[in-house]
């Protein structure tokens, strides 16, 4: 299969998960939460193993340890950075009774969209360096996304959508992964687009460390801590083993 071929299975793959959403009507609350925090932890030790045991090695072999490299680690990181400054200031500028349900999920879908598309671009990417590297982002991204689109499908029912057009609309917004992907894709045939790499590691990072590890670190349970901190070696357990098949 060709590079494109790769991009467009992965791309569209991860954004049938939008789909998974609809499971959680019906799951009990509880059942759903000790399903959904074990993912988060289990996908932000797979994000992180991804930009840190092959993403970021696989760029310094194809740019070179070089300064540029890590500005471009930086700059993925702080992307993601100024999104989630964005979307807090609007869903903060008012106080929570003075918005309405529905114009807050539309901004929720929008910034989602935005989200997959950077996501499109990372997967492409990596797919452009090597099979092997773009098979550990499509892998990191897709844990991230199942317990991701629990939550976003939650907000779209809660904001007063139908079953059917919060699943339609999910999987819209998911689409945006693959135009991200055919984006990057072509613009490699004319520019050089190593910087994605990197890039795309830096999104991994501050996702998985400003997102992901917040939800399940406060847990007064032994237990509970023990169960988050084994799905979280598990998912940097998985990306190694992924990444000894090279």
């Amino acid at each position: 299969m060709n590079t494109l071929g790769w991009i467009l299975i992965s791309t569209f793959s991860v954004s049938l998960i939008s789909f998974v959403g609809v499971l959680a009507l019906f799951m009990k609350e509880t059942l759903l939460q000790k399903i959904t925090l074990p993912l988060v932890s289990m996908s932000a030790g797979a994000l992180l193993g991804g930009a840190l045991l092959d993403m970021i090695p696989e760029a310094v072999e194809a740019i070179g340890n070089t300064e540029a490299l890590w500005i471009w680690v930086l700059i993925g990181f702080a992307m993601f950075f100024l999104l989630e400054q964005f979307i807090h200031w609007h869903h903060c500028h008012k106080s929570p009774s003075e918005h309405k349900k529905e114009p807050v999920t539309y901004l929720v879908l929008a910034a989602d969209g935005l989200h997959n598309f950077i996501d499109g671009l990372a997967i492409a990417g990596s797919f452009l360096v090597s099979t092997h590297v773009g098979i550990v982002a499509w892998f990191a991204c897709t844990a991230h996304e199942i317990p991701q689109e629990f939550g976003d499908f939650g907000v779209l029912i809660h904001g007063g959508w139908k079953k059917s057009k919060a699943l339609w609309f999910n999987f819209f917004s998911g689409l945006m992964m693959v135009l991200g992907g055919i984006i990057a894709y072509y613009f490699s045939a004319s520019y050089d687009v190593s910087f994605l790499l990197p890039f795309a590691a830096g999104n991994f990072i501050y996702i998985a460390a400003s997102d992901l590890i917040p939800e399940v670190k406060h847990s007064e349970k032994i237990k509970t801590n023990l169960v988050h901190f084994a799905s979280f070696l598990l998912g940097i357990t998985i990306i190694y083993i992924v990444g000894m098949f090279e």
